[in-house]
């Protein structure tokens, strides 16, 4: 009995350091940034011993960081609710209804793929300024929007498909219309796949800097990266390190949260787009 514990330990000790080494791979850069946002450098808010002058910094520097995290969070909660919208409602459409054409405009959203993401940002900034939304925060997160929707759509699809057509039909002989089904029935079922749509949409909006860079030209609605970047702009050219690494990991703190929070149903969703229970 003991020698098969043992032999059973032995055996998963590859598995044990590939992923602890995976794991400080991953963790140092993160450990690396903190410890020097928060070390000692000469000509910074915090040249002598340990504290938090750089997050001074940061906080204060600009629009103040109360007013960049704002914008981020109304950026990236706008691009979420737009691409968990859209993607949902085109996502159950291909998975469940036939209509001419189906698999080639499916075929076509996906193409976007494909497309660079820096081409495409100065004629989407020529329809947003047509419109009105050029220096806004709404076209900012329907730019970011579009580039999320075809993985998005992609990984609800397979998530719609995966629920066993029974239990659709059988809430149509009780009743129900497609929307009802979708809404009491479907919906519960792929909580795993909107929330790996909703969470990569998130660190889209909230990491993104060049659509926010282009559209975004009043100071006031400069998110985080964006003013992270102009941080590092000190006199005489000197880069204010310890401030920048601050920005870093204020911009990193709420991803790691979202991620660590909603892990198991990220997991489940990217992994089989899997049936509730």
């Amino acid at each position: 009995m003991i020698a098969g514990k043992q032999d059973s330990a032995l055996g998963r000790t590859p598995y044990y350091v590939l992923t602890g080494g995976l794991a400080i791979i991953f963790l140092f850069p993160l450990v690396w940034s903190f410890y020097a946002s928060v070390s000692p450098q000469a000509g910074t808010a915090q040249s002598e011993g340990f504290g938090w002058g750089n997050y001074q910094t940061m906080f204060d520097f600009g629009a103040g960081l109360p007013t960049v995290a704002g914008n981020s969070a109304v950026i990236s909660i706008l691009t979420v609710a737009i691409t968990l919208i859209i993607s949902t409602l085109g996502g159950y459409a291909f998975a469940r209804f036939k209509f001419w054409g189906k698999d080639a405009l499916f075929l076509l959203t996906l193409s976007i793929l494909m497309v660079p993401y820096a081409t495409l940002l100065i004629p989407l900034y020529v329809m947003l300024n047509a419109v009105g939304l050029s220096n806004s925060l709404v076209g900012v997160a329907l730019m970011i929007a579009m580039f999320q929707l075809p993985f998005a759509t992609y990984m609800m699809r397979i998530s719609f498909e995966a629920i066993p057509r029974e239990l659709e039909e059988s809430a149509q002989i009780d009743g129900c219309s497609s929307f009802g089904v979708l809404w009491r029935i479907m919906l519960p079922s792929v909580v795993p796949g909107l929330v790996t749509v909703g969470l990569f949409a998130f660190l889209a909006a909230w990491n993104d800097f060049f659509a926010p860079l282009i559209l975004l030209t009043d100071p006031l609605k400069q998110p985080l990266p964006v003013t992270v970047a102009n941080l590092r702009q000190q006199t005489m050219g000197v880069i204010n390190y310890g401030a920048t690494e601050a920005g870093v990991v204020v911009m990193a703190l709420p991803c790691i949260i979202l991620f660590l929070l909603l892990q198991r149903y990220y997991v489940r969703g990217f992994m089989s787009g899997a049936v509730k229970g």
